[in-house]
């Protein structure tokens, strides 16, 4: 499991660098225009803090991921990360609506990739917290 841990730790630094491409990927600045500062500041804000904090997931796993398999308290928090990315997996098909994607190559495909990416977070996490260690 610990392999599995530093594999989602390299995908989760990669996530988090992501995140500093989003306003110019998603036209932020045009498309943000016309909210209010405190909306538009606060897309801004968020996307940096939750960036953050998959980036600070994203290292505690590439550095800790003995004591995450192998401790009460890294197992404790790997239950937390596990509750975390499930609610990020109900959220894809919850929080968007699929029109988004369905009908469009493109956008279908990174749909369902990153659909493979939180289900593969969740199930290691939750498998990590019960203590099983294929």
């Amino acid at each position: 499991m610990e392999l599995h841990i530093k594999i989602i730790g390299a995908l989760l630094v990669a996530l988090a660098l992501m995140h500093y491409f989003f306003p110019k990927y998603f036209n932020w600045k045009e498309e943000c225009r016309g909210m209010s500062p405190i909306n538009r500041q606060m897309m801004y804000i968020h996307t940096f803090f939750i960036g953050l904090v998959v980036l600070l997931m994203g290292w505690l796993c590439l550095t800790s991921a003995t004591e995450l398999v192998n401790t009460p308290l890294g197992r404790r928090i790997s239950l937390g990360m596990g509750i975390f990315w499930v609610a990020r997996l109900y959220i894809q098909f919850f929080g968007y609506s699929s029109s988004l994607w369905r009908g469009k190559r493109f956008e279908t495909t990174v749909h369902w990739l990153f659909t493979a990416v939180w289900v593969y977070l969740s199930v290691v996490f939750v498998m990590v917290f019960m203590g099983v260690n294929p």
